[in-house]
């Protein structure tokens, strides 16, 4: 069990990757805090967990735009656990549109969502990571964050920004022993690839050199690498895991 007594905080745990991550990270011995917008987003979640008789999690709800109510996250997992060793930022939303039509309101919405609850939870995690002289931070961006995408400009700035926001995280706390890291999945099988017409999905597994979309448990393996001491000399890092997408 690689995460034996760890406490970890993940954000969007609902559905797809972040409830791919939550569930390993339970079995692999975390006490995990569950993060997302209602309590009802994460039925779904709470439901593997006790298939799997992972008992040893809490459900929180939380607009990650709203710092009182990320302050509040932060704070159940410390009344209830003592401590956060893990937090991991996976909440995040697409307002597509080309920019020339772009509305100012799917631009802000998409840049709070996805890189201003990163310096949210961060900000509220740090003090807590200082006084143990520990910690682990993985910052969940996107392919589209290193290669833009046509029709995506909010959401590739929102997750480029992602990157240098961690990079910039790993420098300035390393001397406390925390640790930045950032996984950028390429496509990835979840509920939102799965709507798009079957044309449009075999003509992105085109350009994969794998062949094939990835997996949540794909980026659950990355993740749990990351926040493991596997890789505990490792910060300020981009892992890539695209099948080969953007090589």
């Amino acid at each position: 069990m690689l995460l034996k007594d760890k406490v970890a905080i993940i954000t969007g745990a609902s559905r797809g990757i972040g409830q791919a991550i939550a569930v390993e990270f339970a079995r692999q011995g975390a006490k995990v805090v569950l993060s997302a917008t209602t309590l009802d987003n994460l039925k779904e979640t709470e439901t593997q967990f006790k298939a799997l008789n992972l008992t040893d999690f809490i459900l929180t709800q939380a607009n990650v735009t709203i710092q009182d109510e990320v302050n509040l996250v932060v704070k159940k997992a410390l009344d209830t656990y003592g401590k956060v060793d893990i937090l991991l930022n996976n909440a995040g939303i697409t307002r597509d549109g080309l920019l020339a039509l772009m509305p100012e309101k799917d631009w802000d919405d998409v840049l709070s969502t996805n890189l201003k609850s990163v310096f949210l939870f961060t900000k509220a995690c740090v003090k807590p990571m200082v006084r143990q002289r520990s910690g682990t931070i993985i910052n969940i961006s996107s392919v589209i964050g290193l290669i833009g995408n046509a029709g995506q400009a909010n959401y590739a700035a929102s997750k480029a920004g992602v990157i240098a926001f961690t990079k910039s995280t790993a420098k300035e706390l390393a001397k406390r022993n925390i640790r930045a890291n950032v996984i950028a999945p390429g496509f990835i099988k979840t509920q939102m690839t799965d709507k798009l017409p079957v044309e449009q999905q075999e003509k992105i597994k085109e350009q994969i050199p794998l062949g094939r979309m990835g997996e949540p448990q794909d980026i659950a393996d990355t993740a749990l690498f990351l926040a493991s001491d596997a890789s505990k000399y490792m910060t300020g890092q981009v892992l890539v895991v695209d099948g080969g997408m953007v090589i």
